[in-house]
């Protein structure tokens, strides 16, 4: 059975309204998603369910499946999981079938490893896990090294947890997710349990992990900037970048 990249992009946002049309390098950051999903190699079809015509028009240019979502899938309280669901019940109807596998793209992300979609699929499929996520190393952002204000004025610094860890190179590890995919069994996806919102995770859970900064999730003008200027940088040709220090 297929494996479907779904893409989802609503038009409502508050850091930065219709995000996904915003423009990095001259296209909407939901063409630089469709662009790594085309990219993937065990992507069998690509699916781009929206609220916004100007997003869905991006799909069509494409030649993807597109799909508009009603309003009431893609208000502010709709979960990530039933616009995916949107998505894929509109391929399946579509074309008769259903498909195994799901990878869930953001379509305001325009940068992400190449092989990023395919690894997390690969993962998925080879250890018959619920869903794997991608994350990143957290580094000197620690939680051992996060602090609390405390006190009547609220002015007294304290550790936030309580530990003795002063060089970077003795923490421990913790990741965070960098929303750069998101691959699901269909089986896990069309699992809803109101009284569990990340149900459609499944019980399996597991992970494939990027750098730091390989994903740019653009969620306010900050992001759009920061995503700007790496895609000058990887860009430039090779006399015009920056050197780095001896």
């Amino acid at each position: 059975m297929p494996t479907l990249a779904v893409i989802i992009a609503r038009a409502g946002s508050k850091g930065l309204p219709d995000k996904a049309m915003q423009h990095v390098a001259g296209k909407p950051l939901v063409a630089w998603t469709i662009e790594h999903a085309r990219a993937a190699r065990r992507v069998d079809d690509i699916v781009l369910t929206s609220d916004s015509d100007a997003v869905l028009d991006v799909g069509r240019a494409y030649g993807i499946k597109v799909y508009k979502r009603p309003p009431e899938r893609a208000s502010d309280t709709a979960t990530i999981d039933d616009g995916v669901r949107h998505g894929v019940e509109c391929w399946e109807a579509e074309h008769g079938r259903s498909c195994d596998y799901v990878a869930i793209l953001y379509g305001n992300i325009p940068i992400r490893p190449r092989d990023l979609i395919d690894r997390a699929l690969h993962k998925l499929i080879e250890t018959e896990a619920d869903s794997v996520q991608s994350v990143y190393n957290v580094g000197k952002d620690h939680p051992y090294w996060y602090k609390k204000l405390t006190g009547p004025q609220h002015d007294v610094l304290e550790m936030y947890i309580e530990n003795r860890v002063y060089r970077r190179q003795d923490l421990p590890p913790v990741y965070m997710l960098d929303s750069g995919v998101l691959a699901v069994t269909r089986r896990s996806l069309f699992n809803v349990d109101p009284a569990e919102p990340h149900a459609f995770l499944g019980t399996i859970r597991r992970a494939v992990v990027n750098r730091k900064g390989d994903v740019v999730d653009v969620d306010t003008p900050l992001d759009l900037r920061i995503a700007e200027a790496i895609m000058e940088q990887v860009n430039a040709p090779a006399t015009e970048r920056p050197r780095d220090r001896v």
